[in-house]
């Protein structure tokens, strides 16, 4: 597809994301308490979203990732997608 192709068809859709996202970063910040390691891992992403370089999908993915070879029990309850 030529650029004002995909534009065309996606523009909106990351729009919409994009608002959504900052939605999400107004209400952490006006929230209580202190910034856990998930908050960390979502700006350490965003940096990457800013990024000029290639392979920007795959970045954003190993900043939530856990790259340790280490096993370990994981914790009782749902998972929290980032480590």
């Amino acid at each position: 597809m030529r650029r004002d192709q995909v534009l065309d068809h996606y523009f909106l859709e990351a729009r919409s994301k994009l608002i959504d996202l900052a939605a999400f970063l107004d209400r952490l910040e006006r929230a209580d308490g202190e910034e856990d390691f998930r908050a960390a891992a979502f700006r350490r992403a965003c940096e990457e979203l800013l990024s000029a370089q290639p392979e920007r999908a795959k970045r954003i993915l190993l900043a939530f990732s856990d790259l340790s070879t280490e096993l370990a029990k994981a914790p009782g309850g749902p998972a929290c997608g980032a480590s």
